[in-house]
């Protein structure tokens, strides 16, 4: 009575709802886990402090990045997109952001790490606004699942100062 294309549609229909719901699954159960993220950044050194030919002010730092992302992790994570802004104001700007290192944490094994480094990125800005200037080091990470969807949060550490002066 019924023919082979209609009991195969039938069967694929029947896997791919059972697959959806799995996934839809999977992606529920990530919310019941507590995260628990802490990281601790250091300024080392300004390294230099200057204004380009371009008139705007551009600083290099050493920093000593420590966190320890492993509660981010879960079987259904796939990664950790991590990375580190300085934060600040300006007149023009009540939020200006610069990114200035960025990593992919590939598991949790690897998710607890201490890196002595300089600025990835030029910290820049567009001006002169940075002399003496108080900014925040924020730690980002966006979590990437295997399935379900993506999610963002940051800590703030606050209370860095810059030079007042070029150095």
């Amino acid at each position: 009575m019924h023919s082979f294309v209609y009991r195969a549609n039938a069967l694929l229909t029947f896997a791919v709802m059972v697959l959806a719901f799995m996934c839809a699954m999977a992606s529920l159960s990530d919310n019941l886990n507590s995260l628990s993220p802490s990281a601790q950044l250091q300024v080392l050194n300004v390294n230099w402090f200057q204004k380009s030919t371009q008139g705007n002010d551009e600083v290099s730092m050493t920093l000593n990045i420590s966190a320890n992302l492993q509660s981010l992790f879960t079987w259904n994570t796939k990664q950790v997109f991590a990375f580190l802004t300085a934060e600040y104001e300006t007149p023009k700007n009540s939020l200006n952001q610069v990114s200035l290192w960025d990593g992919i944490i590939p598991s949790k094994e690897h998710a607890k790490f201490s890196i002595h480094t300089t600025n990835k990125y030029r910290f820049t800005d567009q001006g002169c606004n940075l002399l003496g200037k108080q900014y925040n080091l924020t730690l980002h990470w966006h979590v990437m699942p295997k399935t379900g969807k993506m999610f963002a949060d940051k800590l703030v550490m606050t209370g860095f100062r810059l030079p007042e002066e070029y150095r």
